[in-house]
């Protein structure tokens, strides 16, 4: 039995909050580079501009955007790792440690109702999952109200079928305009029910940007979606251009023969996330 300390889960989701902020990952970047030599005209300038932004953050140490997110993070825990207290408690210290020391923006309220500022971003909004083994790995998530806003689930029908899920997918992109800040990630759950559509949209924006479903009919769906959205021309920052997604992920789950749950998690450009593994 592995034995994990939630000091030490404390300090690191405090770090991770900061550097997720603040470092956009290489594999972002490098598409971000891609995708700006495909435009011209305004949407290059567009794109050199968000190019530049998320090199000063990671150069100044500053965060990429001011809307530094409500904190979601992902908990993968072994069955052989015991820890000597609270999980929640420790992801949530951690989560006010480093929004505080790190002088993040505090976006969090203590009711939907009240609108009263929690002023250390906590609660963080956490999911965990058991797994074989004596690893405990955290994801952590910033998602900005931005993308988060014009993200959608829609309960279709069978008989919507999969032109049924590319309409409402697109249809969610074109309305959500500038306003999520694209060029976008773009996740997609289909199945399960209600909840878990939405899970798995929101768990597909976690995968490596250039990764592909190893699904054949997911992998079909991920390549239509990516051409019909950059078809679009909402373009960087809904001002026009080739490029108004960066990738499409496609996460299935098995659902119920009467139904044909959709989710669309959109993310946008900084695609922040870290991970560390105890």
């Amino acid at each position: 039995m592995k034995e994990i300390d939630t000091k030490v889960i404390t300090n690191e989701v405090a770090r991770l909050c900061v550097e997720a902020a603040t470092y956009i990952e290489c594999d972002v970047l490098k598409v971000l580079k891609k995708a700006k030599d495909n435009e011209s005209g305004l949407s290059k300038s567009i794109m050199e501009q968000i190019i530049e932004n998320d090199e000063l953050a990671t150069n100044e140490n500053v965060p990429m955007c001011q809307d530094t997110g409500i904190m979601i993070c992902f908990v993968e825990i072994g069955n052989d790792v015991h820890l000597n207290g609270d999980l929640y408690e420790a992801i949530n210290k951690g989560v006010s440690k480093g929004y505080t020391e790190g002088y993040l923006r505090k976006s969090v309220v203590k009711s939907p109702l009240n609108r009263i500022n929690t002023k250390d971003n906590t609660p963080a909004i956490v999911h965990v999952k058991y797994v074989l083994g004596d690893q405990l790995k955290i994801t952590v998530c910033p998602k900005g109200a931005g993308s988060e806003n014009m993200s959608k689930v829609k309960m279709l029908v069978p008989a919507d079928g999969i032109d049924g899920i590319k309409k409402f997918v697109v249809d969610t992109i074109v309305e959500a305009g500038g306003r999520a800040c694209p060029p976008l990630i773009v996740g997609v759950g289909i199945g399960g029910d209600l909840e878990t559509c939405a899970l798995l949209a929101k768990k597909s924006l976690l995968r490596p940007i250039e990764d592909e479903s190893d699904d054949p009919d997911a992998n079909k769906l991920e390549h239509e979606l990516y051409d019909l959205i950059n078809k679009t021309n909402v373009g960087p920052m809904g001002l026009g251009g080739k490029t108004t997604a960066l990738a499409v992920k496609v996460n299935l789950y098995p659902c119920h023969i009467a139904s044909l749950p959709v989710a669309v998690n959109i993310q946008c450009h900084a695609s922040r996330h870290k991970v560390v593994i105890l």
